[in-house]
């Protein structure tokens, strides 16, 4: 069975899973909480966090045409900056994306309880088990859920905020910063969260059909679309309400619709915000889930973190802890305190990925070949990182403190669990050779990323490719003339071919007596026939300080010598 997820993603379904994923509470729920912070600069703000998810989106789409793989963040900042990094990036991932999917069930929950004489606890720990069951299934049937509701609510909210904008009183909207700019920026942090569909995109990338094309135009999309809506609905809403009715309600979006069309209007958003909290929750399971398969692959987590589902091919254990989290932090945590900390945990992640563009180009990988670029390299990356350290530090010292013990406490689970487990390479290593110019690398990132574009691509690798691939490599120290070199080579090949090293060297010997195979200046391709039909093999080699093949040619420094079947 195979180890990776199943391919049945297509733009449609990923598209609405960014844009179900960033429509809900942060819609529904969050303009009340903010609007004694802002006033009416809530809508200003609500524009500009959707602005400045821009250079991480670009640099997202990039990471994930390059490396395709369940885990998004996690597995982009531990490829480009270690795993000390990349345990920070997966448990903030993992958790910001359970904490949000528990702020949409809250919200929908919230909405429900006013049909359903059921406790709010009661009605969002049972829609932790729904959802849990819809993902169980398969990332198809999610999907495909997911995309009906996500296209309806969509409908629903343009209708409002077009038909609303025409009766909003401008006086409500004035003065339209009432705190200053710097309150409109530290609200656009606050609301940062509503924005967080963007790394489930990335997080679900090993599912996904044709991802170089499908990835970033989802992406681009769902961002445009999700900025205008945010923007058209809060600024309606705005200007349909008082502000002392718009602070003091869980349910604004829906208040908005009963001061706009009666109990009619607020019936339809209702029913648009069911739609909303469902797609995110839904979601938020399917990709928050993906996290600690990927986590679990490189040893970060247990193994059975990683276990498949043989029929649904779904990571079920994944999904079943996930759902738990999901519903202690519903049970456990303060409303407040969810949004604050799943917004400060989404910015650092945003930081990381313009980080992690920057390492990965500058690595110099040849088997870095993303199917998108981000542009205006590597200033809109600088730009990315900028505005996260602003963003934070606007927040206030205790989202600051936060953000502090979070990390202490994902390195502390490092030092003690993964350091002793994890040996993989990562691409800081490649910049820091090309600056030091000393050799660190085992290129084991080289050979996965090769890996990972031959899956992504459907490469068939052929017998020379394999060939290629199992070839030996030896570096020599030091002149030596062609005898030595091809008694190096000799007993280097003598088991893998099964002929003797004395003949082997006497072949070599012989081919070079025939006529020199020096084909340029620094370059020598020694090769011969032997017996047998598997008898293909390559050795490169490498000498910085020459070989000797002749008087009448300069020294060589590098070598390719291959036997090959006589026909």
């Amino acid at each position: 069975m195979s180890p990776y997820l199943k391919k049945e993603l297509t733009l449609v379904d990923i598209f609405c899973v960014a844009t179900g994923a960033m429509i809900s509470s942060g819609l529904f729920v969050l303009p009340a909480l903010v609007y004694g912070q802002a006033g009416p600069g809530i809508v200003l703000s609500y524009f500009i966090a959707g602005l400045l998810t821009i250079p991480a989106m670009m640099s997202k789409a990039e990471l994930a045409t390059a490396m395709p793989r369940a885990g998004g963040d996690y597995f982009f900042i531990s490829r480009s900056m270690g795993f000390a990094a990349g345990t920070i990036g997966g448990f903030s991932s993992w958790f910001s994306l359970s904490l949000k999917s528990a702020f949409a069930i809250i919200g929908l929950s919230a909405y429900l309880s006013l049909l359903v004489k059921l406790p709010l606890n009661v009605i969002a720990v049972f829609f932790c088990l729904l959802f849990l069951f819809i993902n169980y299934k398969g990332v198809g049937f999610a999907g495909r859920f997911q995309v009906v509701f996500t296209l309806s609510l969509l409908a629903l909210l343009v209708f409002y905020g077009t038909w609303g904008i025409h009766l909003i009183k401008l006086e409500r909207l004035s003065p339209f910063m009432p705190y200053g700019y710097k309150s409109v920026f530290a609200t656009a942090g606050f609301v940062f969260i509503s924005y967080g569909g963007l790394t489930k995109v990335a997080s679900m990338a090993e599912e996904v059909r044709n991802p170089g094309k499908n990835i970033p135009l989802a992406m681009i999309l769902a961002i445009i679309v999700v900025t205008l809506i945010y923007t058209l609905v809060v600024y309606t809403t705005a200007g349909l309400l008082p502000p002392e009715k718009l602070q003091n309600t869980l349910t604004p979006i829906a208040d908005g619709a009963m001061a706009l069309a009666g109990v009619g209007g607020r019936t339809l958003i209702e029913l648009a915000a069911i739609f909303a909290f469902i797609t995110t929750a839904n979601a938020g399971m399917m990709s928050s889930s993906r996290y600690p398969v990927a986590m679990s692959r490189d040893g970060l987590l247990p193994g059975f973190f990683r276990k498949i589902h043989k029929k649904f091919k779904t990571p079920w254990i994944s999904l079943c802890v996930t759902s738990l989290f999901m519903a202690l932090s519903i049970l456990f945590l303060q409303l407040e305190m969810l949004v604050k900390v799943g917004s400060t945990l989404l910015i650092i992640l945003f930081a990381f990925a313009n980080i992690s563009v920057i390492i990965m180009r500058e690595s110099k990988i040849l088997n870095y070949q993303p199917q998108f670029r981000a542009p205006f390299y590597p200033y809109l990356q600088a730009i990315g990182i900028l505005i996260a350290v602003f963003l934070i530090v606007e927040m206030g010292t205790d989202t600051v403190q936060l953000a502090g013990l979070f990390i202490v406490l994902t390195l502390i689970w490092y030092w003690i669990y993964v350091r002793i487990r994890v040996t993989k390479e990562y691409a800081l290593i490649h910049v820091i050779e090309r600056i030091t110019a000393k050799e660190l690398t085992s290129y084991t990132l080289e050979t996965e990323l090769k890996e990972i574009l031959q899956e992504r691509d459907n490469i068939v690798e052929d017998r020379f490719d394999n060939t290629i691939k199992h070839s030996i490599v030896l570096d020599i120290r030091g002149r030596v003339d062609r005898n030595h070199l091809f008694e190096i080579v000799a007993a280097a090949t003598e088991e893998r071919i099964g002929i003797k090293k004395e003949k082997l060297i006497g072949l070599f010997t012989e081919r070079e007596r025939e006529t020199s195979t020096v084909i340029r200046p620094g370059l020598a391709i020694p090769h011969i026939i032997v017996d047998g039909e598997q008898k293909f093999d390559i050795v490169l080699v490498r000498c910085r300080d020459g070989i000797v093949f002749s008087k009448e040619t300069s020294p060589v420094h590098a070598c390719l010598l291959y036997t090959s079947p006589s026909p």
